[in-house]
């Protein structure tokens, strides 16, 4: 509590004991129809979001420098303050102003880091979100992830050498890491935080050693899942160190979200056995992500072979490139479904235009869970549970295992669909609270409640008219006003006319009103009418959201065979666009590759790009020795010969007349 504080209104002390609780944040403080920031918040925000800074207590020896957002344009604003490396808690009003007898009761409802985003104006659509956590001893090193997003969450152990690239690969937005000030390796400490800050632009948040605590870790992830072991999610004794990274995650979601993660539902330990190993120069020089030179997308094999049509099947395509398969059946399985969709165009188009009407159902489903979905959300996906009855009788035509695989998993959860398209109004507004969101004939109360507001005026109009035939008054006027409510207004001049059951209610000063039982009851239904629609919406739209999160491990479900069918098809599409060739995998240590082509400057330079051939393994020998001046192609020709391996690895077709790949 800051000095005078004795002098404080009741709101300012609240925000006080709360900016004690999170000194590391910048404080919204709702007040209102704004959210306001105090201090030194103030000075920040008016900076970062080019805020005008004005001051509460002007008048006062020391004013309180102030700035505030709109409540509801507070997306906006919380993603410009994310970019600009701040944490944010959201403080609101957890009472109806209305109703409170004295200051309003508020409260901490989330804390928005860079690592912990659910809302789609503040995440990239194509892009994981990750928030890493990273544990090292003498012995062992582990890192887990996890996507709040989605509700991804995986645990890896691995060598200390192999961290760095890890984290490179998986580039999280903010990574959390034990506070080893005054012990043995804070010098490592600080300098793996730095080595993560430098290559990927990460947000390092520091814990308690606690936090990673193997016992408390343990005990943590156990609650969460509801198990009395981890051993169905993979994870042994052997596995030990794995559970301190992956409890401090579980730990500060819960610190941070103050709300149910039932969207995590499992852990998937990650074998580095099943995948090719990228290390980070590697993947910087092969530019599969981000170019050396921009440092930007454009350019890189990822935006060369990309033509996914949904978010998740995005994101999923992205792990398929940083992840080839180690596993020939695997990747076989893969060419088989592509070779399929490539040879049977007009299926391939009616798949791809099936994907193109999907949404993002995988990040719907964690606003559902999180208790933070919009009523758009649930629209869309109504629409997206439409769609896959059709995408599962489109992929049962083929053949090839993984897409009938595929046919069978698409789950349409036609009863889910049917309760969403019945509540919720297709061209609904963004928020609950602006109504019009529970669509009509779904609850006979609303409906109720909505004519009276709707049909007001025509009432008003026709008791107007029915009292001036009455009385014979013509001027008679039925009014409304916010002290006194409804009234019937009448002129002095006509008082001898007004009748025996007319109660006055106020006078004016050339009129006198007047109520009656009848509009006095009109009154008392039409002034709460619309309060109470609104409430009753946003209590049935909860309602409705808890009965689709029942569906949450399902939408997971089917989330992940769009994501596969999209990256297939995505695959197959480039094929034909391209005239890409099946390679051909083995287990021998052959390279035949003949006029192949370098994927990314191929599509750049079309016909100026000289195809060339490559031949190692076996008879060929195992090594080559390029040699050439300067600028002659020697590094494109090593890095289109690991692109086509890459790429065959993937499942991929590849830019060849021909290729064999062990």
């Amino acid at each position: 509590m800051t000095k005078g504080s004795d002098n404080l209104t009741p709101a300012m002390r609240q925000f006080h004991q709360f900016k004690q609780k999170y000194p590391d944040c910048i404080m919204f403080f709702r007040m209102g129809d704004f959210y306001e920031t105090f201090y030194e918040d103030a000075k920040t925000c008016s900076k970062v979001l080019g805020l005008t800074l004005t001051s509460r207590d002007k008048g006062s020896e020391n004013p309180v420098p102030l700035a505030g957002v709109p409540w509801h344009a507070v997306d906006g604003y919380l993603r410009k303050m994310l970019q600009a490396g701040y944490k944010v808690a959201v403080c609101e009003q957890i009472e109806d102003p209305k109703t409170a007898k004295g200051v309003v009761k508020r409260d901490v409802v989330r804390v928005v880091t860079p690592g912990t985003l659910t809302d789609d104006i503040l995440l990239e659509a194509k892009k994981d979100n990750f928030l890493a956590a990273v544990w090292q001893t003498n012995s062992a090193s582990a890192i887990s992830w996890v996507d709040i997003s989605t509700g991804h969450f995986f645990a890896q152990q691995l060598d200390e050498n192999e961290l760095l690239d890890e984290i490179v690969r998986l580039s999280p937005a903010e990574c959390l890491l034990p506070d080893r000030r005054g012990e043995l390796f804070e010098a490592q400490a600080k300098k793996l935080a730095k080595d993560i800050s430098e290559l990927t632009g990460a947000t390092i948040t520091q814990r308690p050693s606690w936090y990673f605590d193997p016992y408390q870790a343990k005990q943590r992830l156990l609650k969460h899942f509801g198990t009395a072991t981890l051993e169905g999610f993979g994870i042994h004794d052997a596995d030990g160190a794995v559970i301190p990274p992956a409890g401090a995650l579980i730990e500060y979601l819960n610190e941070t979200q103050k709300t149910a993660l039932a969207h995590i539902s499992t852990v998937k330990k990650i074998s580095r056995k099943k995948f090719l190993h990228i290390d980070y120069t590697s993947l910087q020089s092969l530019e599969v992500l981000r170019t050396i030179r921009t440092e930007g997308t454009k350019g890189t094999l990822l935006d060369c072979l990309d033509s996914t049509l949904t978010p998740m099947g995005g994101r999923m395509f992205r792990n398929w490139l940083c992840r080839p398969l180690c596993e020939l059946s695997a990747i076989e399985s893969r060419q088989d479904a592509v070779a399929e969709l490539k040879d049977s165009d007009n299926r391939l188009i009616e798949v791809r235009k099936l994907l193109g009407d999907i949404s993002d159902p995988e990040r719907i489903a964690a606003r559902i869970a999180t208790a933070r979905a919009l009523p758009r959300d649930l629209v869309a996906l109504t629409r997206t549970l439409r769609q896959i009855p059709k995408l599962r009788e489109t992929l049962a035509q083929f053949s090839a295992k993984l897409l009938t695989d595929l046919a069978g998993k698409c789950d349409s959860m036609d009863e889910l669909a049917d309760l969403l398209d019945s509540a919720i109004e297709s061209n609904c507004p963004l928020r609950v609270t602006d109504g019009g969101v529970i669509r009509t004939g779904f609850n006979k109360e609303i409906d109720e409640l909505r004519s009276i507001s709707r049909d007001g005026q025509t009432w008003l109009q026709q008791y107007q008219k029915q009292q001036i035939e009455r009385t014979g008054i013509d001027k008679l006027k039925v009014g409304f006003n916010q002290v006194f409510g409804y009234y019937i207004e009448i002129s002095r001049l006509n008082a001898d006319k007004v009748p025996a059951d007319y109660v006055r209610k106020q006078t004016i000063s050339n009129a006198e009103r007047y109520i009656t039982d009848e509009l006095k009851k009109y009154e008392t239904r039409a002034l709460g009418a619309e309060e109470k629609a609104l409430a009753l919406e946003q209590k049935l739209f909860e309602e409705v959201r808890i009965q689709a999160a029942q569906y949450i491990p399902r939408l997971q479900e089917l989330a992940e065979t769009i994501s596969q069918s999209d990256c297939l098809a995505s695959l197959a599409h480039i094929a034909n666009r391209r005239g890409y060739i099946r390679p051909k995998l083995t287990t021998d240590n052959d390279l035949l590759i003949q006029d192949g082509k370098h994927p990314v400057l191929a599509e750049m330079l079309g016909a100026e790009f000289v195809p060339n051939d490559i031949s190692l393994g076996n008879q060929s020998g195992d090594v080559m020795i390029i040699t050439g001046p300067n600028m002659s192609g020697k590094s494109t020709y090593i890095r289109q010969t690991a692109l086509l391996v890459l790429m065959a690895q993937v499942g991929s077709f590849v830019p060849a007349k021909e290729a064999t790949i062990g």
